[in-house]
């Protein structure tokens, strides 16, 4: 089928729809740059601190619940636009927060707009773009993510040295990035996919035109209502679990748990806790934090160029055996105190951006059945929020004790991320959604 497609509209489309990316950067990143003022205002030991920080997952897990139920019963849209609020009036009530009890209800509220975008934006973003740039378009939201990462960590030093408040101001800051989000996606269209699936066809019809035109319409309907025909029940639990869904299910669910649970994001929220270990002064250890930033946006576009070119599963066996490897000198640059440390930090950083943080998105968004991709993305983005939660809250508690050896156990969790990954992972590149729907779907 020779198609020429509406490529300035698909890629506003993906843009818009990445901000949700923007606003779990920010969240992420934000704690990093507080944190020293929080431990300061509410006298944080290492349980609180893993607490402050993790509260962020437990809301996200709330946020991939609903996000599911949303999504499959009124639409992607509306669940993003209501991701956009919950976000935006949370990050104000944290910079008010007059309490550590109030400070952690309101970042966990912030989670669940945080948890809602995280799985919606990707999902969304794959159910809009053609095959061939499916990559490059759900990557976009990595790109977005690490964005709002950068952006957050060099406000987060320029706001430093303002006085004991500054934290406030890097909180409330988020309702600029919410209430932009907000108005861009009041313009989306609603998912070709889910209109067909909610019986509006003509809708449908009209939004895949504007993608694609006539031709690409009345193909890429034809083949989407074919795929939902195959399984005309209601998505549930029950279809979820069936032996036909199960297979993709747990694939989604490692991979999810595999992209935090390979450690990288306590580098990203711990960076000057880590670099305080071997002497960094304070303004050091933020600074750190923006050249962490930086070598991640520059690593995530190299992944944008490679993901529709290599494929997904050679990115990913990079990432893992990469960061296996890297883990280990980081271990033993730590146990001498050496500066050098942060080259080798850095590398990790870069090898995560260019592979498993966007990848792992990638596949979550195309590996499951038209008929339940929303609750399907909701249990892989839960799982992946849980893996977070256990990551961030244990490593405070794991580096007292541990110290540099806590990387070694990241090292290990990276090898049995790479027989994951080698057995069970297959190439999507190229393909459409019905497509994989087939190449990875078990015999009926």
């Amino acid at each position: 089928m020779s198609t020429s497609y509406n490529r300035f509209y698909i890629i506003r489309i993906a843009l818009v729809s990445a901000l949700g990316g923007y606003l779990f950067g920010f969240d992420f990143a934000v704690i990093t740059g507080a944190l020293p003022f929080l431990q300061e205002q509410f006298h944080l030991n290492a349980f609180k601190e893993g607490l402050v920080t993790g509260s962020l997952a437990v809301g996200a897990i709330l946020g991939c619940i609903l996000a599911g139920n949303i999504s499959e019963k009124y639409g992607r849209r509306k669940g993003l636009l209501i991701a956009a609020i919950v976000f935006g009036v949370s990050s104000l009530t944290m910079a008010f927060a007059g309490n550590l009890d109030i400070f952690i209800a309101m970042r966990t509220i912030a989670g669940i707009g945080v948890g809602m975008a995280s799985m919606l934006s990707p999902m969304y973003i794959a159910e809009i773009s053609p095959a061939h740039w499916r990559g490059r378009m759900v990557a976009i939201y990595q790109l977005a993510l690490v964005i709002g990462i950068l952006i957050t960590n060099i406000v987060n030093f320029g706001l430093y040295n303002s006085g004991p408040d500054a934290w406030r101001w890097m909180f409330g800051l988020g309702a600029v990035p919410s209430l932009l989000f907000f108005l861009g996606a009041l313009w989306l269209p609603e998912s070709p996919r889910w209109l067909l699936k909610a019986g509006f066809t003509q809708k449908a019809g009209t939004v895949l035109r504007r993608i694609g035109g006539s031709e690409f319409a009345t193909q890429s309907q034809q083949s989407i209502l074919d795929s939902l025909a195959a399984t005309n029940k209601q998505p549930g639990i029950k279809m979820v679990l069936s032996k036909t869904m199960l297979p993709a299910i747990l694939i989604g669910i490692g991979l999810a748990v595999f992209q935090q649970l390979c450690g990288i994001n306590v580098v990203f929220n711990y960076a000057p806790r880590i670099f305080e270990s071997i002497g960094v002064s304070k303004d050091g250890q933020l600074l750190q934090t923006v050249f962490i930033g930086g070598i991640n946006l520059v690593f995530t576009i190299i992944a944008m160029l490679l993901v529709d070119r290599l494929g997904r599963k050679p990115l990913m066996l990079v990432g893992a055996g990469g960061l296996a490897v890297l883990y280990i000198i980081v271990a033993n640059m730590l146990a001498h105190g050496s500066p050098a440390v942060s080259w080798f930090l850095l590398s990790a950083i870069g090898m995560y951006a260019m592979t498993l943080a966007p990848v792992t998105w990638v596949l979550i968004a195309e590996i499951f059945p038209n008929a339940i991709r929303g609750i399907a993305s909701s249990i892989a983005v839960v799982s992946l929020w849980i893996a977070y939660f256990i990551l961030v809250f244990t490593f405070p508690i794991l580096f007292e004790r541990l110290q540099q050896t806590t990387f070694y156990v990241y090292s290990v969790i990276c090898l049995l991320g790479l027989v994951l990954i080698f057995f069970k992972v297959k190439e999507t590149r190229g393909k459409t959604l019905e497509e994989i729907e087939v190449v990875l779907g078990p015999p009926h």
